[in-house]
This record gives structure tokens, sequence and C-alpha cells, in this order.
């Protein structure tokens, strides 16, 4: 089992435009980081469905969600997405991360609410079942899980866009670490390297 964290950036660093949270998911602009998922340009107004890659972006894709058990989340990741419309459209139980547990949906919807890192990566380790655990935001969330050891491979993709604000990956991050490139892919839309954390 290896834990990867996953994320898209713009060139200049940022997860999201500005302005992002509930409502305005990835803030103004932000939907360009995306391109790569939804096979082009889309808009929140248009109808766009996540999967209709270009053969590289797929190949990418396809290399995480195979081997993937579970995975977790923030709370801001979870209620930018618009809570994916209530049921959790990924392979295996995503664990959201929030000081909130209260308004936790039922288990059956994939989703379980857990309220500190630690006890998430535990519980996310047991329902992977020896498959690989995805961390796939927000960039606190990722900063959290790095500097508390638990990353194996970083993955990030790399939009062709320079955003100019919003929220960054790394932001306030203040860990050395190095890393070595395992595998690259490069499509119209994106540059995605998955880095082995060296230890």
């Amino acid at each position: 089992m290896s834990v990867l964290a996953t994320m898209t950036v713009s060139l200049d660093g940022y997860i999201t435009g500005r302005d992002d949270g509930p409502g305005c998911g990835l803030g103004v602009g932000g939907e360009r980081l995306h391109y790569w998922v939804m096979g082009g340009p889309w808009t929140y107004e248009s109808d766009h469905e996540i999967g209709s890659m270009d053969a590289s972006d797929k190949q990418f894709f396809d290399s995480l969600v195979e081997t993937m058990g579970a995975a977790v989340c923030g709370r801001g990741m979870y209620e930018a997405a618009g809570r994916w419309g209530g049921t959790n459209p990924f392979g295996g139980t995503l664990f959201v991360l929030t000081h909130r547990t209260e308004d936790a949906p039922d288990p059956s919807t994939g989703f379980v609410f857990v309220d500190d890192l630690d006890s998430a990566m535990r519980q996310a380790s047991d329902a992977a079942a020896g498959r690989d655990v995805g961390i796939g935001g927000g960039a606190d969330v990722i900063r959290q899980a790095l500097a508390a050891d638990y990353v194996d491979e970083l993955v990030i993709s790399t939009a062709p866009v320079i955003l100019g604000g919003g929220k960054r990956l790394f932001e306030g991050f203040d860990r050395d670490v190095d890393l070595e490139i395992r595998r690259v892919y490069e499509s119209k839309y994106a540059t995605h390297v998955r880095y082995g954390i060296k230890r």
C-alpha cells in the first residue's frame, strides 16, 4: 500500500483561482485547472462530465484510480465540489477531514467524516485493505500529510495557466523534501508528474 497525494496546480502554484468555495467551485478562472479532467474547456454553467479525457490524461488518471482503495480530503474540497451531489463518485470510501462532524451524511453515501488527520489516515488505510490511499486536497490537508510523513508519492498535474491569485499548494510549508521523478505524462491540458518521496 502507498499513500498518494494528488493535486492540480497552475504554473504559478495555485490550486484554485480567487474567491473559491461553495457555490464558486475552483474560483475565478479555476475551472481551467481541470480542462484535462473534462477533456477540454468547460464552465460550471455548461454540461460537463468527468472522464472525457484524451488518451494521455486518461492513461495518467487510470494509473491512479486502478490501485486506489480509499481516499482522504478536506471539508473545503467536499463543499466546493457540491458534496458530489450527495454520493461519493469514487471507488472506495472517502474520509472527509472536518472539525464539524455533527452534520455527517449517512455512511451509505460513501462519505465518512473524521475530525483529525491521524484517524482519517488510519481508517482510510483499513478501508483500503492493502490498496493505495489517496489524499485529494485541499492544499492544507496535503501539507499536513506531507509534514506528518504519510505521503509516499506526490502527484502533481500542472495546467498551462497562470492564475495570479487564489490558494497556493505549498503556502507556508517549510519542510525540505527530496523527490524523485517516477513518471511523466503530457497532454494539451496538463503535465502530470508522479514524484516519489525520498526518505
